[in-house]
């Protein structure tokens, strides 16, 4: 039987590879997305715009929950795996 579907579901066989493409980007999207390095630049970057004067304190600190939000998803482990987007 599996010989008798691949044969039938060949003419699918790029849109098949093209999913799987797509999942491996946008896995490495989130991977990127949620690592604590990528997020403790941006905290970096956050602050430093504070200082100069570009953002208000409210505004710093509704970013900030999110960053933070974001890393601890990171050093969770639900980067990469789809857990990331499942809120």
């Amino acid at each position: 039987m599996g010989l008798i579907s691949e044969v039938l579901l060949l003419p699918f066989a790029p849109a098949r590879g093209s999913s799987w493409a797509i999942r491996q980007v946008l896995r490495e999207a989130e991977r990127i997305y949620y690592d604590p390095a990528t997020v403790r630049a941006e905290l970096a970057r956050l602050e430093e715009r504070l200082e100069a004067g570009e953002i208000t304190e409210e505004e710093f600190d509704r970013q900030e929950d999110e960053l933070l939000d974001r890393m601890e998803i990171g050093l969770r482990g639900g980067a990469g795996t789809g857990e990331g987007t499942a809120r």
